[in-house]
């Protein structure tokens, strides 16, 4: 098995590769990104990372070879592509400035990638990531259960981390289900929160619960505010849990930014819902039924999501 990671120069890419290759079910991983420039010197930093974790390989005993690139050749026949190219928002830089770069960013990184292997299953990690997903799945003609986003994962992870510190058990046994866009209008199901099946409501009360949902959708901010950059190590490691899902054919139920039509009673959307992950991809939706106030939520999350996605195709047809 294969597995390409495009973007592999920097720590979200390089945190997917290294952890693809510690769970050890691939053959190889092409971890593959763009030269840089500085001066009169060029350095490849997938080459260079890539070489350092296979360094690794003889300390934490696994066989996956990490191969560094700058050339999409390399990528031929990958069974999984996941896709953490573009760029953070910077000081001065517009919503809108961030939307076409990195648009532009996955439409051409995803044309390469289908070129070399047509067959291939595309998960992205760029942001916006909802309409990224629908950017690659439009540049790459591939099904709709071929073409999806890493977001629910690495939300549900903030989400239970925050619970196991809070009632000191193991995360482990804590699971959750979060849905809807990435970001604050994610929507929380405390009913689905269990701790080794048992309910939260038996260990948190709901004002600290909603205080810990509040938390799990600032995540991301909190994390920027600490080191003055985006997180890497957990949304690279969902990423590389998803690959495994598929390529193991696990039938893992996750939290997915999905195409859905009708589910939910949201017509044509790339949104976060829960999924079934294996062999081919997303097998099937799981839609569950939500109270009328969940339901609410989040078609609120939807038309966020279906607004950007609106402002998205509006800035490209100027």
């Amino acid at each position: 098995m294969k597995v390409t990671v495009v973007g592999a120069g920097g720590n979200v890419g390089s945190t997917v590769a290294l952890s693809v290759a510690q769970r050890d079910f691939a053959k190889e991983v092409i971890a593959l990104d763009l030269e840089r420039k500085d001066g009169d010197k060029t350095f490849y930093p997938s080459k260079g990372r890539a070489l350092d974790q296979w360094q690794v390989s003889p300390i934490d005993l696994f066989d996956t070879r990490v191969k560094g690139t700058t050339d999409y050749a390399d990528t031929a026949n990958s069974d999984v592509c996941v896709i953490t190219a573009g760029v953070p928002r910077r000081p001065g830089m517009s919503r809108d400035d961030l939307l076409s770069i990195n648009a532009n960013i996955v439409e051409s990184v995803t044309k390469e990638l289908v070129k070399y292997s047509p067959d291939t299953i595309i998960i992205v990690v760029s942001n916006p990531l909802d309409v990224m997903v629908q950017v690659a799945k439009d540049a790459s003609g591939l099904p709709y259960e071929k073409v999806m986003g890493m977001a629910g994962i690495l939300d549900t992870a903030r989400y239970r981390a925050f619970i196991a510190e809070e009632i000191g058990a193991s995360p482990k046994d804590i699971q959750a289900m979060l849905m809807g866009g990435h970001g604050d209008t994610m929507v929380p199901l405390p009913r689905f929160t269990t701790v080794s099946g048992l309910p939260i409501s038996h260990f948190i009360s709901d004002e600290r619960l909603n205080e810990i949902v509040e938390r799990a959708k600032k995540g991301g901010g909190e994390l920027v505010g600490l080191m003055g950059t985006s997180a890497w190590y957990a949304p690279g490691t969902a990423a590389a849990q998803m690959v495994e899902a598929i390529l193991l054919d696990q039938n893992r139920i996750f939290p997915v930014c999905a195409h859905i039509d009708g589910e939910f009673g949201i017509d044509d959307l790339y949104i976060g819902v829960p999924v079934m992950l294996g062999k081919g991809g997303i097998k099937k939706v799981i839609e569950v039924a939500l109270t009328d106030d969940e339901q609410e939520l989040l078609n609120n999350s939807a038309n966020h999501v279906r607004g950007t996605l609106d402002a998205f195709k509006a800035l490209m047809n100027k």
